[in-house]
Protein backbone atom coordinates (compact mmCIF):
# COMPACT_ATOMS: atom_id res chain seq x y z
CA UNK A 1 0.00 0.00 0.00
CA UNK A 2 2.96 2.55 0.64
CA UNK A 3 4.47 2.62 -2.70
CA UNK A 4 0.81 2.64 -4.34
CA UNK A 5 0.20 5.69 -1.77
CA UNK A 6 3.70 7.62 -2.88
CA UNK A 7 2.41 6.94 -6.49
CA UNK A 8 -0.42 8.94 -5.81
CA UNK A 9 1.19 11.87 -3.97
CA UNK A 10 3.68 12.32 -6.67
CA UNK A 11 1.41 12.19 -9.60
CA UNK A 12 -0.65 15.07 -7.67
CA UNK A 13 2.35 17.25 -7.06
CA UNK A 14 3.27 16.60 -10.92
CA UNK A 15 -0.14 17.79 -11.88
CA UNK A 16 -0.02 20.32 -8.91
CA UNK A 17 3.03 21.52 -11.32
CA UNK A 18 2.20 21.49 -14.96
CA UNK A 19 -1.56 23.24 -13.74
CA UNK A 20 0.89 25.96 -12.15
CA UNK A 21 2.96 26.42 -15.07
CA UNK A 22 0.15 26.89 -16.89
CA UNK A 23 -0.97 29.38 -14.86
CA UNK A 24 -0.55 33.46 -16.47
CA UNK A 25 1.59 35.24 -14.64
CA UNK A 26 1.00 38.65 -12.85
CA UNK A 27 1.89 41.67 -15.51
CA UNK A 28 5.32 43.00 -14.37
CA UNK A 29 3.67 46.81 -14.60
CA UNK A 30 1.12 46.02 -11.94
CA UNK A 31 3.65 44.19 -10.07
CA UNK A 32 5.62 46.97 -9.55
CA UNK A 33 2.96 49.47 -8.51
CA UNK A 34 2.05 47.17 -5.48
CA UNK A 35 5.38 47.72 -5.08
CA UNK A 36 5.45 51.51 -4.90
CA UNK A 37 2.06 51.52 -3.15
CA UNK A 38 3.53 48.80 -0.30
CA UNK A 39 6.60 51.20 -0.48
CA UNK A 40 4.29 54.25 0.02
CA UNK A 41 2.41 52.96 2.64
CA UNK A 42 5.34 51.81 4.81
CA UNK A 43 8.89 52.38 3.41
CA UNK A 44 10.67 51.09 6.13
CA UNK A 45 9.91 47.51 4.86
CA UNK A 46 12.07 45.97 2.14
CA UNK A 47 8.93 44.27 -0.28
CA UNK A 48 10.72 43.69 -3.36
CA UNK A 49 13.73 41.36 -1.39
CA UNK A 50 10.88 39.93 1.25
CA UNK A 51 8.60 39.28 -1.64
CA UNK A 52 10.58 38.76 -4.50
CA UNK A 53 8.17 36.36 -6.90
CA UNK A 54 4.73 36.95 -8.46
CA UNK A 55 2.15 38.18 -6.41
CA UNK A 56 -0.14 35.82 -7.56
CA UNK A 57 2.21 32.83 -6.06
CA UNK A 58 3.59 34.74 -2.62
CA UNK A 59 2.46 37.81 -1.48
CA UNK A 60 1.98 39.62 1.87
CA UNK A 61 -1.25 39.08 3.59
CA UNK A 62 -3.68 41.79 2.29
CA UNK A 63 -2.66 41.62 -1.17
CA UNK A 64 -4.88 39.24 -2.77
CA UNK A 65 -4.86 38.06 -6.74
CA UNK A 66 -8.01 36.52 -8.48
CA UNK A 67 -8.21 34.33 -11.90
CA UNK A 68 -10.04 36.11 -14.75
CA UNK A 69 -10.96 33.45 -17.10
CA UNK A 70 -12.42 33.84 -21.12
CA UNK A 71 -16.14 32.23 -21.42
CA UNK A 72 -15.23 28.90 -22.77
CA UNK A 73 -13.69 28.61 -19.96
CA UNK A 74 -9.46 28.87 -20.25
CA UNK A 75 -8.11 31.13 -18.22
CA UNK A 76 -7.05 34.83 -19.75
CA UNK A 77 -5.34 36.32 -16.94
CA UNK A 78 -4.54 37.51 -13.51
CA UNK A 79 -4.73 40.06 -11.16
CA UNK A 80 -4.88 42.42 -7.93
CA UNK A 81 -8.27 42.52 -6.70
CA UNK A 82 -7.77 43.24 -3.17
CA UNK A 83 -5.68 45.76 -0.76
CA UNK A 84 -5.53 46.11 2.42
CA UNK A 85 -3.49 48.48 4.36
CA UNK A 86 -2.93 48.69 7.94
CA UNK A 87 -2.49 46.48 11.05
CA UNK A 88 -5.33 45.01 12.31
CA UNK A 89 -4.64 42.25 14.92
CA UNK A 90 -2.66 39.11 14.52
CA UNK A 91 -5.46 37.00 13.11
CA UNK A 92 -5.61 39.41 10.13
CA UNK A 93 -2.27 40.73 9.86
CA UNK A 94 -2.43 43.46 6.28
CA UNK A 95 0.77 44.80 6.12
CA UNK A 96 1.59 47.70 8.75
CA UNK A 97 1.25 51.80 8.09
CA UNK A 98 4.05 54.28 8.66
CA UNK A 99 2.98 57.39 10.58
CA UNK A 100 4.01 59.00 7.53
CA UNK A 101 1.85 56.74 5.11
CA UNK A 102 0.97 58.38 1.61
CA UNK A 103 -0.82 57.65 -1.78
CA UNK A 104 1.07 56.70 -4.63
CA UNK A 105 -0.95 57.94 -7.57
CA UNK A 106 -0.45 54.28 -8.94
CA UNK A 107 -3.29 53.11 -6.68
CA UNK A 108 -5.36 54.77 -8.37
CA UNK A 109 -4.66 53.80 -12.24
CA UNK A 110 -3.04 50.84 -12.36
CA UNK A 111 -5.67 48.27 -10.47
CA UNK A 112 -8.44 48.40 -13.07
CA UNK A 113 -9.83 44.73 -11.78
CA UNK A 114 -9.82 45.98 -7.56
CA UNK A 115 -12.81 45.11 -5.68
CA UNK A 116 -11.80 45.75 -2.01
CA UNK A 117 -9.55 48.89 -0.93
CA UNK A 118 -8.62 48.83 2.55
CA UNK A 119 -7.09 51.45 4.72
CA UNK A 120 -6.72 51.50 8.82
CA UNK A 121 -5.03 53.63 10.88
CA UNK A 122 -2.68 54.32 8.01
CA UNK A 123 -2.72 57.96 7.51
CA UNK A 124 -2.15 59.53 11.10
CA UNK A 125 0.52 62.35 11.38
CA UNK A 126 1.18 63.99 7.54
CA UNK A 127 -1.78 65.41 5.85
CA UNK A 128 -2.92 63.80 2.87
CA UNK A 129 -5.94 65.52 0.94
CA UNK A 130 -8.12 63.31 -1.22
CA UNK A 131 -8.79 66.36 -3.23
CA UNK A 132 -5.42 65.84 -5.16
CA UNK A 133 -5.21 62.55 -5.13
CA UNK A 134 -8.45 60.41 -6.46
CA UNK A 135 -8.48 60.18 -9.93
CA UNK A 136 -11.68 58.52 -11.18
CA UNK A 137 -11.18 54.91 -10.78
CA UNK A 138 -12.92 52.05 -9.55
CA UNK A 139 -15.52 50.79 -11.94
CA UNK A 140 -14.98 47.21 -10.24
CA UNK A 141 -14.82 48.29 -6.84
CA UNK A 142 -17.25 46.54 -4.37
CA UNK A 143 -15.93 47.56 -0.83
CA UNK A 144 -14.42 51.11 -0.13
CA UNK A 145 -13.23 51.14 3.81
CA UNK A 146 -11.15 53.78 5.39
CA UNK A 147 -11.20 53.95 9.00
CA UNK A 148 -9.51 56.08 11.89
CA UNK A 149 -7.41 57.93 9.47
CA UNK A 150 -7.09 61.46 10.65
CA UNK A 151 -4.53 63.08 8.58
CA UNK A 152 -6.91 61.94 5.54
CA UNK A 153 -8.73 65.22 5.22
CA UNK A 154 -10.29 67.45 2.41
CA UNK A 155 -13.60 67.30 1.11
CA UNK A 156 -15.18 64.00 0.39
CA UNK A 157 -16.41 65.44 -2.43
CA UNK A 158 -12.99 64.93 -3.80
CA UNK A 159 -13.23 61.24 -4.40
CA UNK A 160 -15.01 60.56 -7.98
CA UNK A 161 -15.18 57.86 -9.60
CA UNK A 162 -17.25 54.81 -11.42
CA UNK A 163 -18.48 53.50 -8.23
CA UNK A 164 -21.77 51.82 -9.89
CA UNK A 165 -19.93 48.03 -8.27
CA UNK A 166 -20.18 49.65 -4.82
CA UNK A 167 -21.43 47.88 -2.09
CA UNK A 168 -19.67 48.90 1.10
CA UNK A 169 -18.62 52.36 1.59
CA UNK A 170 -16.96 52.79 5.13
CA UNK A 171 -15.61 55.82 5.84
CA UNK A 172 -14.93 56.27 9.54
CA UNK A 173 -13.05 58.04 11.52
CA UNK A 174 -11.06 60.51 9.30
CA UNK A 175 -10.48 64.34 8.55
CA UNK A 176 -13.13 64.46 5.60
CA UNK A 177 -15.19 67.97 5.43
CA UNK A 178 -18.30 68.51 3.11
CA UNK A 179 -20.53 67.20 2.60
CA UNK A 180 -22.00 63.47 1.33
CA UNK A 181 -20.34 63.08 -2.50
CA UNK A 182 -22.40 63.18 -5.32
CA UNK A 183 -20.91 59.11 -6.52
CA UNK A 184 -23.56 58.43 -3.79
CA UNK A 185 -26.60 58.99 -5.87
CA UNK A 186 -25.19 56.67 -8.28
CA UNK A 187 -24.19 53.60 -6.41
CA UNK A 188 -27.07 51.51 -6.87
CA UNK A 189 -25.77 48.62 -5.96
CA UNK A 190 -24.69 50.28 -2.85
CA UNK A 191 -25.85 47.90 0.91
CA UNK A 192 -23.82 49.79 3.51
CA UNK A 193 -23.23 53.95 3.78
CA UNK A 194 -20.88 54.40 7.14
CA UNK A 195 -19.75 58.30 6.88
CA UNK A 196 -19.74 58.51 10.41
CA UNK A 197 -16.73 60.47 12.89
CA UNK A 198 -15.64 62.31 10.15
CA UNK A 199 -16.33 66.76 10.11
CA UNK A 200 -19.26 66.14 7.51
CA UNK A 201 -21.22 69.37 7.84
CA UNK A 202 -24.32 71.28 6.43
CA UNK A 203 -28.05 69.97 5.34
CA UNK A 204 -27.86 66.69 3.36
CA UNK A 205 -29.43 67.74 0.21
CA UNK A 206 -28.47 64.54 -1.23
CA UNK A 207 -30.98 62.41 -2.51
CA UNK A 208 -30.94 58.54 -1.13
CA UNK A 209 -34.36 57.75 -3.65
CA UNK A 210 -32.09 55.23 -6.04
CA UNK A 211 -30.40 53.58 -3.53
CA UNK A 212 -33.00 50.88 -3.28
CA UNK A 213 -30.70 47.90 -1.68
CA UNK A 214 -28.86 50.05 1.25
CA UNK A 215 -29.18 48.54 4.27
CA UNK A 216 -27.09 50.37 6.73
CA UNK A 217 -27.05 54.46 6.52
CA UNK A 218 -24.69 55.70 9.48
CA UNK A 219 -24.08 59.51 9.32
CA UNK A 220 -23.36 59.51 13.33
CA UNK A 221 -20.81 61.70 14.37
CA UNK A 222 -20.53 64.67 12.35
CA UNK A 223 -21.65 68.59 12.08
CA UNK A 224 -24.91 67.59 9.58
CA UNK A 225 -27.90 70.20 10.26
CA UNK A 226 -31.49 71.39 8.97
CA UNK A 227 -33.96 68.70 8.82
CA UNK A 228 -33.87 65.07 8.39
CA UNK A 229 -34.19 64.35 4.44
CA UNK A 230 -37.38 62.96 3.16
CA UNK A 231 -35.85 60.48 0.77
CA UNK A 232 -34.44 58.57 3.63
CA UNK A 233 -38.03 56.83 3.85
CA UNK A 234 -37.52 55.46 0.51
CA UNK A 235 -35.33 53.41 2.17
CA UNK A 236 -37.40 50.36 2.16
CA UNK A 237 -34.69 47.52 2.76
CA UNK A 238 -32.85 49.88 5.55
CA UNK A 239 -31.93 47.74 8.69
CA UNK A 240 -29.87 50.52 10.54
CA UNK A 241 -29.91 54.35 10.43
CA UNK A 242 -27.62 56.28 12.79
CA UNK A 243 -27.83 59.97 12.82
CA UNK A 244 -26.44 60.77 16.14
CA UNK A 245 -24.24 63.37 17.40
CA UNK A 246 -25.21 65.50 14.21
CA UNK A 247 -27.51 69.27 15.18
CA UNK A 248 -30.24 67.94 13.07
CA UNK A 249 -33.81 69.82 14.04
CA UNK A 250 -37.07 69.97 13.65
CA UNK A 251 -39.59 67.10 13.64
CA UNK A 252 -38.48 63.41 13.64
CA UNK A 253 -40.27 62.58 10.46
CA UNK A 254 -43.45 60.68 10.46
CA UNK A 255 -42.75 59.06 6.77
CA UNK A 256 -39.69 57.17 8.40
CA UNK A 257 -42.61 54.87 9.67
CA UNK A 258 -42.31 53.18 6.03
CA UNK A 259 -39.13 51.90 7.13
CA UNK A 260 -40.90 48.48 8.25
CA UNK A 261 -37.57 46.34 8.56
CA UNK A 262 -35.50 48.72 10.59
CA UNK A 263 -34.31 47.29 13.31
CA UNK A 264 -31.36 50.00 15.04
CA UNK A 265 -32.68 53.71 14.75
CA UNK A 266 -30.54 55.96 16.51
CA UNK A 267 -31.68 59.73 16.52
CA UNK A 268 -29.89 60.82 19.53
CA UNK A 269 -28.20 63.81 20.61
CA UNK A 270 -29.28 66.16 17.92
CA UNK A 271 -31.68 69.19 18.20
CA UNK A 272 -35.29 67.79 17.78
CA UNK A 273 -38.17 69.19 19.90
CA UNK A 274 -40.87 70.18 21.24
CA UNK A 275 -43.29 67.18 18.98
CA UNK A 276 -42.81 64.48 21.78
CA UNK A 277 -41.75 60.85 21.08
CA UNK A 278 -43.37 59.57 17.68
CA UNK A 279 -46.15 57.31 18.61
CA UNK A 280 -45.78 56.07 14.72
CA UNK A 281 -42.74 53.75 16.39
CA UNK A 282 -45.32 51.30 17.47
CA UNK A 283 -46.11 50.26 13.88
CA UNK A 284 -42.27 49.47 13.89
CA UNK A 285 -42.39 46.32 15.09
CA UNK A 286 -39.10 44.97 14.20
CA UNK A 287 -37.27 47.52 16.37
CA UNK A 288 -34.72 45.93 18.45
CA UNK A 289 -32.54 49.49 19.56
CA UNK A 290 -34.22 52.75 19.50
CA UNK A 291 -32.28 55.66 21.10
CA UNK A 292 -33.77 59.06 20.78
CA UNK A 293 -31.72 60.41 24.10
CA UNK A 294 -30.19 63.80 23.84
CA UNK A 295 -32.97 65.80 22.04
CA UNK A 296 -35.72 68.08 23.86
CA UNK A 297 -38.78 66.50 22.52
CA UNK A 298 -40.63 66.88 26.09
CA UNK A 299 -44.38 65.33 26.78
CA UNK A 300 -45.21 61.99 28.30
CA UNK A 301 -44.38 58.32 27.62
CA UNK A 302 -46.50 57.20 24.92
CA UNK A 303 -48.48 53.93 25.64
CA UNK A 304 -47.16 52.71 22.40
CA UNK A 305 -45.21 49.23 23.87
CA UNK A 306 -48.09 46.54 22.81
CA UNK A 307 -45.97 45.74 19.36
CA UNK A 308 -42.83 46.46 20.43
CA UNK A 309 -42.21 43.59 22.33
CA UNK A 310 -38.66 42.53 20.58
CA UNK A 311 -36.95 45.74 21.80
CA UNK A 312 -33.72 45.08 23.76
CA UNK A 313 -32.65 48.50 24.33
CA UNK A 314 -34.50 51.76 24.47
CA UNK A 315 -32.69 55.35 25.11
CA UNK A 316 -34.90 58.13 26.73
CA UNK A 317 -32.25 60.20 29.00
CA UNK A 318 -32.63 63.61 29.14
CA UNK A 319 -35.19 64.54 26.67
CA UNK A 320 -37.48 66.45 28.93
CA UNK A 321 -39.98 63.81 29.43
CA UNK A 322 -42.59 64.42 32.18
CA UNK A 323 -45.77 62.69 33.94
CA UNK A 324 -45.39 58.93 34.70
CA UNK A 325 -43.98 55.51 33.74
CA UNK A 326 -45.79 53.62 31.82
CA UNK A 327 -46.80 50.24 33.27
CA UNK A 328 -47.13 48.96 29.85
CA UNK A 329 -43.10 49.07 29.34
CA UNK A 330 -42.99 46.23 31.65
CA UNK A 331 -45.83 44.00 30.68
CA UNK A 332 -44.92 44.14 26.69
CA UNK A 333 -40.90 44.36 26.43
CA UNK A 334 -39.88 41.48 28.13
CA UNK A 335 -36.63 41.01 26.09
CA UNK A 336 -35.48 44.65 27.22
CA UNK A 337 -32.07 44.53 28.26
CA UNK A 338 -31.61 48.77 28.65
CA UNK A 339 -33.97 50.75 29.44
CA UNK A 340 -32.52 54.45 30.20
CA UNK A 341 -35.03 57.24 31.18
CA UNK A 342 -32.64 59.60 33.32
CA UNK A 343 -32.44 62.68 33.89
CA UNK A 344 -35.74 63.88 32.74
CA UNK A 345 -38.88 65.34 35.09
CA UNK A 346 -40.63 62.18 35.65
CA UNK A 347 -42.79 61.75 38.65
CA UNK A 348 -44.80 59.58 40.46
CA UNK A 349 -43.74 55.81 41.62
CA UNK A 350 -41.70 53.06 40.26
CA UNK A 351 -44.12 50.60 37.87
CA UNK A 352 -44.16 47.54 40.35
CA UNK A 353 -44.30 46.07 36.44
CA UNK A 354 -40.46 46.73 35.47
CA UNK A 355 -39.59 43.65 37.90
CA UNK A 356 -40.95 41.38 35.04
CA UNK A 357 -37.96 42.98 32.71
CA UNK A 358 -35.72 39.56 33.35
CA UNK A 359 -33.24 40.30 31.27
CA UNK A 360 -32.65 43.98 32.26
CA UNK A 361 -28.96 44.44 32.41
CA UNK A 362 -29.59 48.49 33.57
CA UNK A 363 -33.12 50.11 34.18
CA UNK A 364 -31.79 53.81 34.82
CA UNK A 365 -34.30 56.13 36.25
CA UNK A 366 -31.38 58.45 38.27
CA UNK A 367 -32.10 61.74 38.98
CA UNK A 368 -36.19 62.45 38.01
CA UNK A 369 -39.11 63.42 40.81
CA UNK A 370 -39.94 59.64 41.37
CA UNK A 371 -41.58 58.97 44.76
CA UNK A 372 -42.66 56.32 47.32
CA UNK A 373 -41.98 52.91 47.61
CA UNK A 374 -39.64 51.03 45.15
CA UNK A 375 -41.88 47.71 44.83
CA UNK A 376 -38.91 45.71 44.25
CA UNK A 377 -35.43 46.06 45.91
CA UNK A 378 -33.82 42.40 44.26
CA UNK A 379 -32.21 45.03 41.44
CA UNK A 380 -31.46 47.55 43.05
CA UNK A 381 -27.69 49.32 42.94
CA UNK A 382 -26.32 47.33 40.01
CA UNK A 383 -29.23 47.05 37.47
CA UNK A 384 -31.96 49.46 38.90
CA UNK A 385 -30.14 53.13 38.98
CA UNK A 386 -31.99 55.63 41.57
CA UNK A 387 -30.03 58.07 42.63
CA UNK A 388 -31.42 61.90 42.33
CA UNK A 389 -34.91 60.58 43.31
CA UNK A 390 -34.99 62.07 47.38
CA UNK A 391 -38.83 60.94 47.35
CA UNK A 392 -37.94 57.21 46.80
CA UNK A 393 -37.82 54.92 49.97
CA UNK A 394 -37.42 51.09 50.56
CA UNK A 395 -38.25 48.74 53.25
CA UNK A 396 -35.55 46.72 53.44
CA UNK A 397 -33.26 47.69 56.10
CA UNK A 398 -29.91 45.87 54.74
CA UNK A 399 -30.22 47.72 51.96
CA UNK A 400 -30.11 51.01 53.20
CA UNK A 401 -27.47 50.30 55.64
CA UNK A 402 -25.39 49.39 52.78
CA UNK A 403 -26.64 52.52 50.80
CA UNK A 404 -23.41 53.22 50.27
CA UNK A 405 -22.66 51.05 47.65
CA UNK A 406 -24.76 53.09 45.71
CA UNK A 407 -24.48 56.78 46.63
CA UNK A 408 -26.03 57.44 49.72
CA UNK A 409 -29.62 57.96 48.71
CA UNK A 410 -31.61 55.05 49.53
CA UNK A 411 -34.12 55.87 52.79
CA UNK A 412 -36.04 53.72 54.74
CA UNK A 413 -39.57 53.67 54.04
CA UNK A 414 -42.25 55.08 57.01
CA UNK A 415 -44.21 52.40 58.79
CA UNK A 416 -47.50 51.94 56.84
CA UNK A 417 -50.59 53.40 58.99
CA UNK A 418 -53.35 50.96 59.20
CA UNK A 419 -57.35 51.37 58.54
CA UNK A 420 -59.38 52.82 61.59
CA UNK A 421 -61.28 49.57 61.02
CA UNK A 422 -57.84 47.62 62.49
CA UNK A 423 -57.31 49.98 65.28
CA UNK A 424 -60.07 48.54 68.17
CA UNK A 425 -58.73 45.17 66.94
CA UNK A 426 -55.43 46.18 68.39
CA UNK A 427 -56.30 46.89 71.46
CA UNK A 428 -57.03 44.04 72.65
CA UNK A 429 -59.58 41.29 74.03
CA UNK A 430 -61.71 44.04 75.00
CA UNK A 431 -61.73 46.00 71.74
CA UNK A 432 -62.28 42.68 70.16
CA UNK A 433 -65.65 41.75 71.59
CA UNK A 434 -66.69 45.37 71.30
CA UNK A 435 -66.27 44.25 67.65
CA UNK A 436 -68.65 41.00 68.15
CA UNK A 437 -65.52 39.16 68.55
CA UNK A 438 -63.99 36.55 71.21
CA UNK A 439 -60.46 35.99 70.27
CA UNK A 440 -58.06 35.88 72.80
CA UNK A 441 -55.28 38.36 73.47
CA UNK A 442 -52.84 36.31 71.39
CA UNK A 443 -54.57 35.63 68.53
CA UNK A 444 -54.90 39.45 68.22
CA UNK A 445 -51.10 40.17 68.44
CA UNK A 446 -50.53 37.65 66.14
CA UNK A 447 -53.04 39.56 63.58
CA UNK A 448 -51.60 42.92 64.11
CA UNK A 449 -47.79 40.98 63.17
CA UNK A 450 -49.46 39.67 59.71
CA UNK A 451 -51.63 43.36 59.00
CA UNK A 452 -48.45 45.38 59.75
CA UNK A 453 -45.78 43.33 58.09
CA UNK A 454 -47.71 41.63 55.08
Amino acid sequence: MAPKFLFLISFQLFLFLVISQEQPLLDMAEQDSVYRVLESVNPTIPWRSIFPDDFCYSAPHGVVCDVFSEPNGSISAVHITELSFGYVSDFNPNPPCYPNSTFDPLLFTSFKYLRKLFFYKCFTDLPVSVSTVWPSFASSLEELIFIDNPALVGSLNGLTGNFTSLKRAVITGNGLSGNIPGWVVDSVNLEELTLSRNQLDGAVSTSFSKLKLLRILDLSQNQFDGNVPDSIANLTQLLKLDLSANAFSGKIPNILVNLQNMEFLDLSHNQFGNFGVPVFLSKMPRLRELHLNGNSLGGHIPEIWKNLGGIKGIGFSNMGLVGNIPASMGVYLRNLSYLGLDNNQLEGTVPGELGFLEFAGEINLENNNLSGRVPFTAMVGEILKLQGNPGLCVDDVDLVKNGSRFGHYLKLCNKTKLPNLVNPVLMGVASSSSLGLSLPSVVVKLIWVLVFFV
